[in-house]
């Protein structure tokens, strides 16, 4: 470029001689129809005078948010973050208490064993009086202190469990007892099917989702360590089981989000609209399970866990549950909302806040009629056997819906369905206005860099 030539005043040579005309013919006419108008609206006017101007065309991607608003969505999640590290290191439980097992439901010593021998018997030969075919099955204990030693196990044809040989089997150990009845057998071994099945769902995530299932799998693997290694022992030393929750959840959701997501502005909007909806779960649990009277303990797990740990509160750890329940459904809906917004004004950079928000709010109504529908259906599947006793016994839905045992799973489902139903405006209104706040500056840059020259 030939800028030594002062006749054009743009230091464009435009002469016959200069062999640097700026027509039609050669495609870089600076006209409207090529989009790299230089107008006062996009910063790059040419000034009186003749005086050389630069053109500087910004073609790289535009920046989703000012510094600015970066700082000031940093300035809440930093000291949110801190809070968090803060609650983990004074709660840390330092492992699971020590205790002597009572031998009790599930407070047993387990072994495992493999059935050796399977034999048919008529049951009045092992119980005279009994009728039917039973099975005499020989186990062998194949781990601790015992390994090695065999026992018989009657198998009676009611049963819902009949062993097949060769069949490997989880057994209670109780050292105290007589040496015949030292084990039994309380459960199959699933080891084998079920790693299987977790192996195919890694397999399916990181095949679909490739470095993001990866990353996905990674998160999931933290929330279960956060899960035993801090909440679950933290609660059993006593510490408050609502606290605890509040804490563990939040450093699954700072991991988790931004493991998955990535460290961006659009993550952190996911993060502070799950924060919004936790906050919300956690001061309606207080309120109506205090109102309705909800104790927690409803069944033969949770009696037992008081008798073993007295000071564990059990109201708490209801409460608990209704803030851990709830997290997995609310990195759904703000993580979509978040990325539906994103994608909006990535597709038409001119919307602004307004107009995100109304486009928003129409994806997110779809998604909260499906997930409320979704997290009633799959209580009624899971607790269908209570439902049916209920039916059995020829109660009111009324009367079922407000036993204690039924309601503290609906309140449950209602509590962390109005969290969800609260976190779509909540994040799409964050993220529509943060989206939104380049728009003039976007709009001019992706303007200039989409329309053909």
């Amino acid at each position: 470029m030939d800028t030594g030539t002062p006749d054009d005043g743009h230091g464009h040579s435009h002469g016959p001689g200069g062999g640097h005309s700026h027509g039609p013919e050669d495609g870089h006419s600076h006209g409207p129809e090529d989009g790299h108008s230089h107008g006062p609206e996009d910063g790059q006017g040419h000034g009186g005078g003749g005086a050389p101007v630069g053109h500087s065309h910004a073609h790289g991607p535009a920046a989703p948010v000012s510094a600015h608003l970066r700082k000031v969505i940093a300035a809440v999640l930093i000291p949110f973050a801190a809070a968090v590290v803060v609650g983990l290191a004074v709660l840390w439980p330092g492992g699971v208490p020590n205790h002597q097992h009572t031998g009790v439901g599930f407070d047993q010593q387990i072994q495992h064993g493999r059935v050796t021998k399977v034999e048919e018997l008529p049951c009045a030969d092992l119980n005279p009086g009994d009728q039917g075919t039973c099975r005499q099955d020989t186990v062998e204990v194949t781990d601790g202190p015992d390994r090695g030693r065999s026992f018989t196990v009657v198998v009676h044809p009611s049963e819902p469990r009949q062993y097949a040989l060769g069949e490997r089997v989880v057994l209670t150990y109780a050292p105290g007892a007589p040496e015949e009845l030292r084990y039994s057998v309380v459960d199959v071994d699933r080891n084998l099917p079920m790693g299987v099945l977790a192996g195919l769902f890694a397999v399916a995530v990181v095949v679909v989702g490739r470095w993001r299932g990866v990353a996905a799998l990674v998160a999931l693997a933290i929330s279960f360590a956060v899960l035993s290694l801090f909440i679950l022992p933290a609660i059993l030393r006593g510490s408050d089981p609502l606290l605890v929750a509040i804490v563990g959840a939040s450093a699954i959701m700072l991991i988790a989000l931004y493991l998955c997501h990535g460290l961006s502005a659009r993550t952190s909007v996911a993060v502070l609209g799950t924060l919004v909806s936790l906050v919300l779960i956690g001061v309606l649990s207080l309120v109506f399970a205090s109102w309705a009277h909800l104790t927690g303990n409803t069944s033969e797990e949770t009696g037992l866990v008081h008798d073993l740990y007295p000071g564990i509160e059990i109201r708490g750890l209801l409460l608990a549950g209704y803030v851990i329940g709830s997290l997995g459904v609310l990195f759904d809906v703000t993580v979509t909302q978040t990325s539906a917004i994103w994608e909006l004004h990535e597709a038409d950079p001119t919307m602004g806040a307004r107009r995100l928000y109304r486009t928003g709010m129409r994806i997110g109504r779809d998604h909260i009629a499906s997930t409320v529908n979704t997290l009633v259906l799959a209580y009624a599947g899971a607790a269908l056997p209570l439902l049916l006793l209920f039916s059995i016994a020829h109660r009111t839905v009324v009367s079922v819906a407000t036993s204690e045992l039924v309601a503290e799973e609906i309140a449950r489902t209602l509590v962390g369905s109005i969290g969800l139903v609260a976190a779509v405006p909540v994040t799409t209104g964050l993220a529509a206005l943060i989206a939104a706040a380049d728009h003039p500056r976007t709009a001019a840059v992706r303007a200039g860099r989409h329309r053909p020259a």
